[in-house]
Parts: structure tokens; sequence; C-alpha cells
């Protein structure tokens, strides 16, 4: 009989020849546990998604009591259903007035799909700005977008009409002009090793779109829902983006993503021509049950009010010669080291030792941390020394 680890070689699709292999049996909090009942701190919450930590009760039960009344009905957009209603009203109430219009998706890929449609559909032109090292998805659009040749060689042509300018760079800001339908880019760049921009940069980014008539999307796959300290990242910078991309930490561990804009935007995907954008499960009644509950734990139990002093310790524990810097926000923070063989060797060896790291796509030289918010002080030591013990 074949094992466990066979069968998902021989019959899952793989997406590399080196997989981890980590067999998880159950996961409670920031903990996830291999079928031998080994301990594993998850350090990088399953890529930005469990910000509130895996099987935070209130979203267990908020999937338990919808699975009771009623899963799929229809496709996106044709029923009332009670979920989608209470969690696109409580996402409003919490973003700008501006960003009153929610459409819900199933991942970040679909988010960027669906945001690209409606810039090209609202402005009527074609010119796609994004930036280098970017990440924004890995579907065919996304792909287009995606800041790192690479990874798009194999799959050109890809979609027309996209240019590239550097992150951060405020002289590159000219390449946005009357023919840009929009400019896509990060609050923070992830897969690119955690990448904060000047404020300077964001605010210039802002004028320079809106003069010329441009929508500026705002990823925060990544960034959003408490973890850089503040419920989205582009708060810390003054600016509203025209729309909005969220996923990962939207659905407390279910499939879940949005774009957000102003009703007026929205509405140009309503006709010429009618249904201008569809999906079959976006806003899966049970996924939006899980996101309000999310949103609600967070504002709640106030969990973003101490992530900036949870920061501030990992950075003062994080002091090492083999470590060049410590760079993020919040809890999405990079350890920059010299290699990509010490990365490798030390992503291996922390999770030996029970601390789940990994890398960047476009950043093979450090480590990432972003562990779920609810991660406590004494936790962070645990986990900042083993880290230590290990380089």
């Amino acid at each position: 009989m074949l094992s466990l680890r066979q069968l998902f070689l021989l019959n899952n699709a793989q997406t590399s020849s080196t997989p981890r292999l980590l067999e998880i049996e159950r996961a409670e909090g920031i903990y996830m546990y291999g079928p031998d009942g080994k301990e594993y701190v998850d350090l990088v919450s399953g890529f930005a998604v469990s910000n509130v930590g895996h099987r935070h009760p209130k979203v267990v039960q908020a999937i338990k009591d919808q699975v009771d009344k009623y899963m799929h009905l229809a496709v996106y957009g044709e029923y009332i259903q009670t979920p989608q209603v209470k969690l696109a009203e409580k996402l409003v109430s919490v973003l700008p007035s501006s960003l009153n219009s929610v459409y819900f998706v199933n991942s970040g890929a679909e988010a960027t799909e669906g945001a690209l449609k409606l810039a090209k559909r609202f402005t009527g032109r074609s010119k796609i700005l994004s930036c280098h090292n970017a990440y924004h998805g890995s579907t065919h659009g996304a792909l287009s977008v995606m800041g790192n040749e690479y990874y798009k060689a194999a799959y050109r042509p890809l979609l027309p009409g996209i240019g590239f300018m550097h992150f951060n760079n405020v002289k590159e800001l000219d390449l946005i002009d009357t023919d840009t339908a929009a400019v896509i880019i990060e609050s923070i760049q992830g897969e690119a090793g955690v990448i904060v921009p000047d404020h300077d940069y964001l605010q210039k980014l802002r004028i320079k779109c809106t003069e010329t008539g441009t929508l500026l999307i705002m990823d925060e796959i990544q960034t959003g829902f408490g973890r850089t300290g503040k419920l989205f990242a582009f708060e810390h910078f003054g600016i509203i983006p025209d729309i909005l991309l969220l996923a990962k930490g939207i659905g407390g561990g279910m499939p879940l993503g949005a774009f957000v804009a102003g009703r007026d935007i929205m509405d140009s995907l309503k006709d010429n021509p009618i249904l201008g954008h569809i999906t079959t499960f976006g806003g899966h009644p049970v996924t939006c049950a899980a996101g309000l509950a999310t949103l609600e734990a967070i504002l709640d139990e106030n969990m973003m009010d101490d992530v900036a002093e949870k920061e501030a310790l990992f950075r003062k524990l994080l002091q090492h010669y083999k470590i060049r810097e410590v760079r993020g926000k919040g809890l999405m923070l990079c350890i920059q080291l010299d290699s990509f063989a010490q990365v490798e060797a030390t992503s291996k060896a922390c999770v030996e030792n029970g601390v789940i790291i990994d890398w960047f796509l476009h950043c093979e030289t450090a480590l990432r941390i972003a562990p779920p918010l609810t991660i406590t002080f004494e936790e962070i030591e645990k986990c900042c020394e083993i880290i230590k013990k290990v380089l």
C-alpha cells in the first residue's frame, strides 16, 4: 500500500521538483502539528493568509453556522446572499468612502484579473504600468504584470501594452501618461523581499495618476487585514487607491478575494457588454461568512494594537553576524542573508527545529517572517532563538 507521501507525489500536480513534503494533520493558532504530534510554529501564516491564526474559533463557528443554512446557490451577483451583503457592508465601513463597491472573487490572482479588466473598461485605455519585481498572481493577466522575466518567458505572448517602472523611483513616474489605463502596484512589495516605499513616492504616484486620469490599483493581497499594523497598508502613506485588491488574510483560512472600487467605476462592468465580469464561486457564502468573522475578530480583539511592538521585538532579537538586514513593516518582515544556499539551509533546519519560514519568489537571498497577528511576545522570543541557533 502506498504511503500518503507517495500518493501525493503520484497523483497531485507538483509545482516544483523540491516540495517541502511536510505532512500536517491539524493546526491551531500559530501552530501546525504533524501526524507524529511534532509541533511547528507557522511563521509565514500560510503565506500571509492566517492573520487571525489557524482555525480561529469565531471563524470556525461562522463556517459551521453557514453550512447549516446553505452553500453555493448561483453565480455571483444574481441572488441576495446574506454573508456577501454583510461582509461587503463591513468592508465598506472600514474603507475610505470612495471605495464603496465590492466584487468578491476566489483568490488574489482573480482580484488582479478583475481589476485589470475594470480599469480598461472604465478608462477606455489599454496601457498598464506595473513595477519590476512585482507579484500579483500567476494567471495569464496577472503574470503579464509580474515584474520578473524568469517566470514569464515560457508563457509568452502575454497581454500587450504592459510597461514596467522601478518601484520607489520618483523619476520614472513620468512613464504614466494620458494613455495609461492603470498603474498596478503593491503598497509594500512582497515577493521582492518586503520593500517598503518612501512616503513621498506614493504621494507623488497618487498625484500623477490623478493628473493623467489613470486609475491607481493598489495590491493589498499580502499587506491587508492588519499585517502591517493598520488594516490596510496604504493607510500608512496617506493616499487612497481607485481600485483595491484583497485576498489571503481576508478569509481567515478560506479561499476568498475581492477587488473594491467606487460605484461609478465598478458599474462599468454591468453593461456594454452585460455581465462584463463573471465568477461562479466568487463570494461563496461559506467563505464570506468566514471573512466577516475574520474581520470582526481582528477589530474586536484589537489584534493590530501591538503589531508595532512585535515588529520591534523581532528587530531587536534578530541580531546576528550572518543577518545583513531586517526590513519590512509590522509583521511583514524579511531577514536578508548573503546567498540562496544560506537561505535554503536555514529554512530547512528551522523546520527541523519546529519553525516554518520560507523565502521569496524574487528575492532568494532572504527569509520571510509573517506570523499570525496573534503570536505572543514569548513565542517571538522562542522563534528568534531557534533562528539564531540555526544560523
